[in-house]
């Protein structure tokens, strides 16, 4: 059934967007596919692989940064918002990447980075010759003669310290990451026009929208309190949803984004529920999509995480935003470990099925479903266990700190193996060559062991392969927009093996059963199944209803 035909009847009862019935790809280009063979993935290289990305049936990318930087956080801290860093292409590039894509019919998101630039860009170059220059109020400056500044805490220096001493005009600069991003000073009109000019630039392009990264922090108290001991631990508190920041961002949707057809996605969505609906929902003319970390972040739980959590998580924003606002879908991006080794079981054994398993939760859920790439895979967290392995700026600052301090060093490792970045960083892997296929020349990040036996030729040759499994699930929820839009009902709550809920809509109804567990599990439904049609499953042998094998997934329809 074509798409237009499955969701015709719901047109007069749903508030429908394209960015709400999108499938997102995450691309990061570092690590996607070398085209010159100097080691970093490029443009070019997304160019060669576009009809694979179509093969996938996502309808949008998000691209990591592309533009000027020195790459002190790979791309996160921009010279120049207007040009592409030389090993990633050109201009030129970019234009045939939009145009390609465009051809597929597949939109182009990129993340807007504002809230700190480059110590190389020329605005804080300008910024840091002397204190009267034009540019000194682009950033957030301490003199020294009023004595250390108030402690702000970094999540990237060596030190955790937020205020780098400039001798060059005796003053300290604010970095809320590493010494080489300096916070930009939105409370200066003129850096809000600045970055008005920086969005039109690109949608001028023709791209389809931004994703807003680290957003939450731009807005900030200028007269700096003293926060109370320990508030790093809760520092979206203290550092999130500061003084006028909606002002901002009103004032952003009035002189850019309501001028386009775009999607704007808000990292981080401020310490409440209250706080993401400030920033999305509709009536506030601000963003237009929330993306929380609550579900992704209670995997850093001591002692791990349950079943029960993860549900409690899901369910709670889900009913929040049932009526209004909309969010983000996601378990895996750039900053988090493997989805599979994460939240499945990444052992030879149940890889495969606990990725479906996990891939069906994604496209069943209400909200924009955000996919990294590498995950139709099922690639995995690599655990380097040398420090000399790593590339990640917040890794190897975190490991000298620990040294300097006398901190447990093995532990560090320990917990690097588990959580670092850099397992979501690895290169691509396309085939089993050497390289997986991803270069002939030396990688920049070590490239996973595992592509001779996980990789996207041998999966695509295989039609119950995790990559197949997720163009059907994919394709599955383009033309059920039950799945997009309807109800969310938990079911069998208390369960704390399996995760099992329903979607409703227009008198359509679904009901999923994920087993996350290796163990056999039984649901409690109180749904007669009898009559019900499986629409996907991850095991390829008939099905027992309510009992369910290890990490075993099945949507079923039921009306």
């Amino acid at each position: 059934m074509a798409f237009a035909q499955a969701v015709q009847s719901h047109t007069d009862t749903i508030d429908r967007k394209w960015w709400k019935e999108a499938v997102v790809y995450q691309i990061y280009p570092r690590s996607f596919k070398d085209s010159n063979n100097d080691g970093i993935g490029d443009l070019k290289g997304i160019i060669s692989k576009l009809d694979y990305i179509k093969s996938l049936g996502v309808t949008v990318v998000w691209l990591n940064p592309i533009y000027s930087s020195p790459n002190d956080d790979n791309g996160y801290d921009i010279s120049n918002y207007r040009n592409i860093m030389d090993v990633f292409g050109t201009m030129a590039d970019f234009d045939a990447l939009l145009k390609g894509l465009h051809d597929r019919h597949i939109k182009l998101v990129m993340d807007l980075v504002v809230n700190h630039s480059s110590d190389e860009h020329e605005w804080f170059k300008q910024s840091r010759s002397s204190r009267t220059n034009p540019y000194r109020d682009y950033y957030h400056w301490w003199p020294a003669e009023k004595g250390k500044p108030t402690p702000r805490y970094s999540f990237f220096d060596i030190n955790s310290d937020a205020w780098k001493y400039d001798s060059l005009t005796n003053s300290y600069y604010l970095h809320y990451f590493s010494r080489k991003q300096p916070d930009l000073n939105w409370e200066n009109p003129k850096v809000r026009t600045e970055v008005d000019d920086i969005m039109k630039f690109w949608l001028d392009k023709g791209i389809d929208g931004f994703r807003m990264d680290a957003f939450q922090y731009v807005a900030k108290d200028t007269t700096f309190p003293v926060f109370p001991p320990g508030y790093e631990k809760n520092i979206n508190k203290y550092y999130g949803m500061g003084p006028h920041l909606h002002d901002y961002i009103k004032e952003m949707n009035t002189n850019v984004f309501s001028k386009y057809d775009i999607m704007t996605v808000a990292e981080g969505a401020g310490s409440t529920l209250e706080d993401a609906h400030n920033l999305v929902d509709a009536d506030r003319h601000e963003l237009n999509m929330a993306y929380h970390f609550e579900g992704v972040d209670i995997t850093n739980k001591p002692g791990g995480y349950t079943l029960l959590d993860l549900k409690q998580v899901y369910t709670k924003w889900d009913k929040d935003f049932e009526d209004k606002g909309w969010l983000a879908i996601f378990m895996a991006n750039h900053d988090n470990p493997r989805m599979v080794s994460n939240f499945g079981n990444d052992s030879p054994g149940f890889r495969d099925l606990s990725s479906k398993m996990l891939t069906t939760f994604l496209m069943t859920m209400r909200g924009t479903p955000y996919y990294y790439n590498g995950d139709e895979l099922g690639m995995t967290n690599i655990g380097f266990t040398d420090i000399k392995d790593y590339r990640d700026v917040a890794a190897l600052n975190g490991y000298k700190h620990v040294v300097n301090t006398g901190g447990d060093v093995q532990h560090y490792m320990q917990e690097l193996r588990v959580r670092s970045r850099d397992n979501s960083r690895t290169p691509f892997q396309w085939d089993s060559s050497e390289n997986a296929g991803f270069t002939m020349g030396t990688p920049w990040i070590k490239v996973n062991p595992n592509y001779t036996t996980i990789n996207a030729a041998d999966e695509d040759k295989d039609p119950n392969s995790c990559l197949s499994y997720f163009r059907k699930m994919v394709s599955l929820r383009k033309v059920n927009l039950v799945l997009v839009y309807g109800k969310y009902n938990l079911v069998d709550a208390d369960n704390p093996n399996v995760y099992a809920y329903t979607r409703e809509l227009d008198g359509k109804k679904m009901l999923v059963l994920l087993n996350f567990t290796a163990k056999d599990a039984t649901v409690t439904s109180g749904i007669d199944l009898s009559k019900a049609k499986v629409l996907i499953q991850n095991y390829t042998t008939p099905i027992n209803q309510n009992h369910l094998r290890p990490y075993e997934a099945i949507v079923y329809q039921m009306n």
